[in-house]
């Protein structure tokens, strides 16, 4: 598959937009016009760098409100056009994308449409341009892409084709499947964008909150599959219009925006193998092959979901508060490594690793988590074909050896040899420990919660989604004292694996030294109020749960009058559904880590959401008090 990508998508200028391009390993570039008219290089110079980089020119784009005109204006949009083609011959380039009318059209005919498409796209061929025209979303009077090509077909000209944009096709819940029956050699070309399900009007959708493939909800991987079966061979090219983006670092969002199509190229050849056509069905194929296709999509390394967390690291320069908050909980210490600088708590199959390396005047942060997986040298190989960096840790010769890659908040993540027991042979490089309590329970890693930042929230989803295979569930908008968190879950199908990444209030990131939104590890137990009963024993400092949370809680719930003192004493806080309850509590925070205990009675499989805005006014609060 041909890859490109618009150069709007990037922040910066035309030359480092396009030296991030063919850092991140693009095959061709849309030139977006504000681009090339704001660059000091003239299209000459721009033709030579895309040369030297290794890039095409794809498209040039946009060219606006051509169609639907009168005869006088008529004219002005041909003379436009004509100084347009000219300055695609220095640029040499080939294909210009007209966009249907949304603002000078006055004229609701087809015949006159098709009558001023034929002038320019004989005058496109005078000067070997092809014409790709596109039904924009909010056109006027051409908003559906079968509209605009019945305009192309009753056209019929070699230099007249249409471009097909995902995000103006699904935007409006246009059916896919009539791709197929398009003219393959009438599919100038392919734009590609994603977008969270928003009920606002399209225009706003479209310029503000359109996202990388895998970032969003579109169904990309059917939008593409029909492409494919039409028998489209042209470049796939990324059109996503974001403001985050445009703030962001630019290679960086080349890579993510190439990882993206990667994932795409991938999820559209399972869609192809997963649903095959009558024919195919009637054939016996019983899926069907890519091959078939005049367009080769590529695959990765196949790997299953993790099978569960493995480990959760801490690092830290001053360790002693994370010492006795493990110890408070009930976690047991297994001794230190003997070659790294770091430590080793247990409770169950719960693994805390303390790292003091490296860790000079930085308070205690998560650093690192491992999850277990069946392969993973496979696994890693996969992670780095989606771009994901390597990280490496330094091993003797009898060591274990983890496969390491890097998200995008810079959290060192470690595939890990899962066992079917549950055990990880590395534990067995630490020393002597202390004897665990004879009293200590059974816990596991229930969920990780990461603040992301505000740049990299999408590109975080695209991250865990593509090379850990975690499915990102529908996100929610939690109120805290600093304003709406935006928290998005992402999880294995049985829930071995929970990670909920959170996109704190803009403000924090003004915070430096004083940050308002944390992060935390929560460990699973059978019996919460026993953990609770003896955390307290050994002095645990619990979070300081308002009476008011209770008189709520008891009008929702009505509750057993000793279990919701129970509740009250201990400071645990309650939810029930239809499936189960669920029961937790928090410590203070060390550093920017806090810890979170909870018991899952039935078949409870949220995170008690109703709880969060308390959990965030208290821990606001205990930051702010003087």
């Amino acid at each position: 598959m041909r890859t490109g990508i618009a150069t709007v998508c990037l922040s910066g200028t035309l030359k480092e937009k396009m030296q991030a391009c063919a850092i991140a390993g693009f095959d061709g570039i849309e030139i977006f016009e504000q681009d090339l008219v704001t660059s000091p290089h003239s299209p000459e110079d721009v033709r030579k760098m895309a040369a030297d980089l290794g890039l095409g020119l794809d498209l040039y784009q946009p060219f606006r409100d051509f169609d639907g005109v009168t005869p006088e204006l008529l004219k002005a949009n041909l003379r436009r056009a004509e100084a347009k083609f000219k300055l695609m011959s220095r640029l040499g380039m080939d294909t210009i994308l007209v966009c249907s009318n949304v603002a000078t059209a006055t004229i609701d005919d087809d015949e006159l449409r098709a009558a001023q498409l034929t002038e320019l796209a004989e005058l496109a061929g005078d000067h070997g341009v092809k014409v790709a025209y596109e039904a924009l979303a909010w056109g006027k009077y051409v908003n559906d892409y079968e509209h605009a090509y019945r305009l192309v077909e009753m056209v019929d000209h070699p230099n007249l084709g249409t471009c097909l944009d995902s995000f103006h096709i699904l935007s409006r819940d246009w059916d896919t499947a009539p791709i197929e029956n398009i003219n393959a050699d009438k599919i100038f070309f392919v734009q590609v964008a994603d977008a969270p399900k928003l009920s606002m009007d399209v225009l706003s959708w479209s310029r503000h909150y359109r996202v990388f493939p895998g970032e969003g909800q579109f169904d990309l991987a059917k939008f593409m599959g029909h492409v494919v079966r039409a028998g489209y061979t042209g470049p796939v090219s990324l059109e996503v219009f974001n403001d985050v983006f445009r703030q962001s670092d630019t290679e960086r969002t080349a890579v993510d925006a190439m990882r993206s199509l990667i994932w795409l190229e991938e999820q559209s050849a399972k869609w192809l193998a997963s649903s095959p056509t009558e024919t195919e069905t009637a054939a016996g194929n019983g899926s069907a092959s890519r091959r078939r296709y005049p367009m080769e999509l590529a695959t990765l390394p196949k790997v299953n979901e993790p099978a569960g967390f493995n480990f959760a690291e801490v690092k830290a320069d001053d360790t002693v508060q994370l010492e006795k908050l493990l110890g408070q909980l009930g976690f047991g210490f297994d001794g230190r490594h003997r070659t790294k600088d770091v430590q080793l708590w247990t409770m169950g199959q719960a693994r805390v690793i303390i790292n003091e390396q490296a860790a000079s005047h930085s308070e205690p942060a998560i650093a690192a988590l491992g999850f277990d997986v069946d392969s993973p040298v496979i696994a890693s190989a996969r992670a780095q074909q989606l771009k994901a960096p390597v990280v490496a840790r330094k091993v003797q010769a009898d060591e274990e050896v983890f496969q390491g890659i890097s998200a995008p908040d810079s959290t060192e993540i470690f595939l890990c040899q899962g066992s079917p027991d549950g055990t990880a042979a590395w534990t067995h490089e630490f020393g002597e420990g202390l004897e665990h309590s004879a009293a200590q329970q059974n816990a596991v890693i229930d969920h990780v919660n990461l603040a992301q930042p505000w740049q990299h929230f999408d590109e975080a989803v695209l991250f865990y989604t593509s090379a850990l295979a975690l499915e990102p569930q529908p996100f929610a908008e939690v109120p805290s004292p600093s304003g709406l968190v935006r928290s998005q879950v992402m999880e294995t199908s049985n829930g071995a694996v929970r990670l909920v990444l959170n996109l704190a209030p803009a403000q924090q990131a003004q915070e430096k030294a004083r940050k308002t939104y944390q992060e935390h590890i929560a460990f699973a137990v059978d019996d919460l109020v026993a953990t609770a009963r003896s955390a307290r024993d050994r002095g645990l400092e619990f979070l300081q749960i308002p009476a008011n949370y209770y008189e709520d809680l008891d009008a929702r719930f009505d509750l057993d009058p000793g279990f919701l003192a129970t509740l009250k004493e201990l400071n645990l806080l309650y939810d029930r559904d239809a499936n189960g309850e669920f029961l937790h509590f928090y410590t203070a925070t060390v550093g920017s880590v806090f810890f979170e205990m909870v018991e899952r009675r039935g078949n409870y499989d949220g995170y008690g959401a109703p709880n969060a805005p308390v959990r965030h006014a208290v821990q606001y609060d205990s930051l702010h008090r003087v």
